[in-house]
């Protein structure tokens, strides 16, 4: 198995000189099988281990004259070890190299992602319970709906973070496998006891059929998963930038001394990283997609799916992490303004609680139909009236106060009868 250590920075597992020192790990425990089941002497591994190396710099000058890569990188590595160079990639077809190479830079980069989208939750989660009863407005259609809590919309976040966490872990197993097959995938010139053993060695399983390749449908799913998780932190940026709007002004990004927000208007407090990451997830949606066009490869193999992965995986992978990060922070540091949750809440006096006004009525005995019209009519006459209060016509209208007292009135206007049954929902998810 691979040894665990430091996780190390994304943009570095996708250097040059990463996935060459990928490249070599994999020739190097292919070695390791065939001297373990008696192909190569023993002694040869050693001298191959102690001796092997790249300079990427040489790499390229070879690519240059011979147009393959891992034959440039294969000759720069014999350059270094001599004599027991000749056991290196012996039976080996070039993608044997390159996809279970890649298949450690995706698991590794996974591990990266993991790990910040933990911080993510602990962020999201801490949130959700300094708020967990700070009141504010729920809209649907961008529309006053009823009351709801900041916490509560937060655990929504958090749950749906806790998803892409088991879709992360899942996806481990789907890419964490290896093929040393030879062309086309028949182990015409290796044994398949070495793929076995050099996999396990790699901490990769062996892929179950092969061609010359490893089916791309599983590198789709992996940009597919990426995909999703950027679309999930697009919504809670989406969100952001619509809280902070400055006639709702319930959230804002945290503005740091000395920022500035335009060039031409000094009041202008932008929610710029919510807009890079809305832009962001819209890239890694198109490389989900280029992904997904790599399934249908010619035959056994072609080589159209190599140019594409060059460009997605390392900027999907990096792109992912990054807006990670950034959510992480911009969540940590989140400005929440509950005074204009209130606000907000009960503009034109409390018409949000209308439908609390209505089932009182039917529950005193008037017909659904007619609540509804007396309802309505005062909700409507105090809508957007700078004097309008729902509450005031409520209680000033005779078919209401024929049935309800003012108690009664007033218990229709408490926000807590909205929040009744929210602890089931935090006690889920431990908030």
């Amino acid at each position: 198995m691979i040894e665990r250590y430091t996780l190390p920075a994304m943009g570095e597992l996708w250097t040059e000189a990463y996935k060459f020192k990928t490249w070599l790990q994999v020739e190097i425990a292919v070695c390791e099988a065939q001297a373990e089941l008696g192909y190569i002497p023993a002694e040869a591994v050693a001298e191959i281990k102690a001796k092997a190396k790249f300079d990427p710099k040489r790499i390229q000058e070879i690519e240059a004259e011979v147009r393959h890569d891992v034959i440039a990188f294969l000759t720069n590595v014999n350059e270094h070890v001599g004599d027991a160079g000749r056991y290196i990639h012996l039976g080996l077809t070039s993608s044997d190299v390159l996809d279970t190479a890649l298949a450690l830079q995706l698991v590794e980069s996974l591990h990266v992602l993991m790990d910040q989208l933990e911080a993510l939750i602990q962020a999201i989660r801490y949130q959700a319970q300094q708020h967990r009863n700070t009141v504010m407005i729920g809209r649907s259609h961008g529309i006053h709906a009823e009351p709801i809590t900041f916490g509560f919309k937060l655990a929504g976040w958090l749950a749906e973070v806790l998803r892409h966490r088991d879709r992360l872990a899942s996806l481990q197993d789907q890419i964490a496998v290896g093929k040393i097959s030879g062309a086309v995938g028949t182990y015409a010139n290796i044994d398949p006891q070495v793929e076995a053993l050099a996999c396990q060695n790699l901490g990769l399983k062996p892929d179950t059929a092969s061609t010359q390749v490893i089916s791309r449908d599983r590198h789709a799913e992996y940009l597919q998963v990426l995909a999703l998780l950027a679309a999930s932190i697009e919504r809670f940026a989406v969100e952001i930038r619509n809280l902070q709007r400055t006639d709702v002004l319930e959230v804002e990004e945290f503005f740091s001394k000395g920022q500035k927000g335009s060039s031409a208007m000094p009041h202008k407090r932008n929610p710029i990283r919510s807009e890079r990451l809305t832009g962001i997830a819209r890239v890694i949606r198109g490389h989900a997609i280029a992904a997904l066009e790599n399934v249908a490869l010619w035959h056994e193999r072609d080589i159209s799916h190599s140019s594409v992965e060059r460009v997605v995986f390392p900027d999907a992978c990096t792109l992912t992490h990054f807006m990670l990060a950034e959510i992480t922070d911009l969540v940590k540091h989140l400005l929440v303004y509950p005074e204009n949750m209130t606000r907000n809440l009960n503009l034109y006096g409390g018409v949000v609680f209308s439908q609390r006004v209505l089932l009182t009525l039917v529950e005193k005995g008037l017909g659904r139909e007619e609540a509804y019209v007396i309802v309505q009519s005062c909700a409507h006459t105090a809508w957007n009236k700078p004097d309008g209060n729902f509450r005031d016509l409520i209680a000033s209208t005779s078919e209401v106060t024929a049935r309800l007292t003012p108690e009664e009135i007033a218990a229709c206007f408490d926000p807590q009868r909205h929040l009744q049954h929210l602890d089931t929902i935090y006690q889920r998810l431990s908030i």
